[in-house]
């Protein structure tokens, strides 16, 4: 017998007796699965197939509603789970990337950290160099403006003991100069007191032969 020759009634009956234990399975283990479930959606799409199928060759729209729902169903949920597990992906390699990210910065801000703690290090030495090398600067002018200063003094000092010596030369010189001068003009002296002696002793020896005359004139009368 041809399947054609059997009423479709029949065949309804018989794949609804077939479907008995697959339905059966489906709600004894597959309904307890997730509904995303891999091994669920594959058993709910070939069943629905199923459905499709058989209704379409026996021209059952409801069966065929009913499986095209269930695979268009099991499609959506697969493509859902597809969804989620790309967007679980998604999530974890953001969650990788922002672990990297975080390093990174974590990273660049010990770098940051390093570089500006280096910098600042730099900053004391250059400064504490700076420092140094002013009081040195400042200790070798003191030095420098001493011994200016002590040039100064010094040379002042030869100034003043110079000038002292040109004083004293000078006094020297006047005191000599005068002694000459007092000796000359004592020596005049003297000699004018030889002559003013001189002379009255001749006054005096003139007198007296004077004197002596007149008696000798008085006798003589």
């Amino acid at each position: 017998m041809s399947l054609t020759a059997i009423p479709k009634a029949v065949l309804k009956f018989q794949y609804q007796v077939a479907r008995v234990p697959l339905q059966l399975i489906d709600d004894r283990f597959v309904a307890r699965m997730d509904d995303e479930a891999p091994a669920r959606l594959f058993y709910e799409r070939s069943l629905g197939m199923l459905d499709t199928a058989v209704g379409t060759a026996l021209g059952d729209h409801e069966l065929q509603k009913r499986g095209a729902t269930l695979v268009e169903r099991s499609d959506a949920l697969r493509r859902a789970a597809e969804l989620d597990a790309a967007a679980d992906e998604n999530v974890k390699q953001a969650g990788r990337e922002l672990k990297v990210t975080r390093e990174k910065a974590l990273q660049d801000k010990q770098k940051t950290f390093e570089e500006t703690e280096a910098e600042a290090r730099q900053a004391r030495t250059d400064a504490q160099e700076r420092k140094r090398a002013a009081v040195e600067n400042a200790e070798k002018k003191i030095v420098e403006d001493k011994k200016k200063a002590d040039e100064i003094a010094e040379q002042r000092k030869k100034n003043v003991e110079s000038a002292k010596r040109r004083e004293e030369e000078q006094i020297d010189a006047a005191e000599r100069s005068a002694a000459k001068v007092a000796s000359v003009k004592m020596a005049d002296a003297q000699d004018k007191r030889v002559d003013a002696a001189t002379t009255r002793a001749q006054a005096d020896k003139i007198d007296d032969l004077a004197d002596a005359e007149k008696e000798k004139r008085q006798a003589d009368r």
